[in-house]
């Protein structure tokens, strides 16, 4: 759903209401060309990965590698979760 709302976000840019200025737009978009879409696999992290999601949709990350890199990085956390649970049972 980030994905999908961060390819139409700009045009809300300069709205009164907008949460995030053009500043703000400008330096997500510098910082994801900087770490590319293997920035995606901090997508797990809570806080982090919301705001990455929507920057990689802005960006215009096809979606098949989208899903393939978010998918990855919250399996992996799940699975991490999975087993500490275990192991405290």
């Amino acid at each position: 759903m980030n994905w999908y709302l961060g390819r139409g976000i700009k045009r809300f840019t300069g709205k009164p209401w907008f949460p995030a200025t053009a500043e703000q737009l400008s330096r997500a978009t510098i910082w994801y060309h900087r770490y590319g879409r293997w920035s995606l696999l901090l997508s797990w992290v809570p806080f982090i990965g919301d705001p990455l999601t929507v920057v990689a949709g802005i960006m215009r990350e096809p979606l098949l590698q989208f899903l393939l890199i978010v998918g990855l990085a919250k399996t992996g956390r799940y699975i991490v979760v999975a087993l500490l649970a275990l192991q405290w049972l």
